[in-house]
């Protein structure tokens, strides 16, 4: 089952937005400076159990150079979700 991730507007800031099996998953573009997010530049990926009540965790690997590379790694980290499950 593969995430399909939704652009959220919030302005200045590029963020994205999937769930599935009780877990959401958000990718952000962050930089050093400028609108938005402020962190190491890339693509942050990160994920949460919707069953619980815990803060977000980064997806291992961030941040990544492009969106289809966080993308890619939010759906396999996924796939280990579902299987350890």
């Amino acid at each position: 089952m593969a995430l399909h991730f939704s652009r959220v507007d919030t302005s200045d800031l590029e963020i994205w937005i999937a769930s599935s099996d009780d877990y959401s998953f958000v990718i952000s573009n962050e930089s050093r400076s400028g609108s938005g997010l402020h962190g190491e530049p890339g693509f942050v990926a990160s994920y949460r159990p919707d069953f619980l009540n815990t803060p977000a965790a980064q997806v291992a690997g961030s941040p990544f150079s492009t969106f289809a590379e966080a993308e890619q790694a939010c759906n396999a980290f996924l796939g280990h979700l579902i299987i350890e499950g």
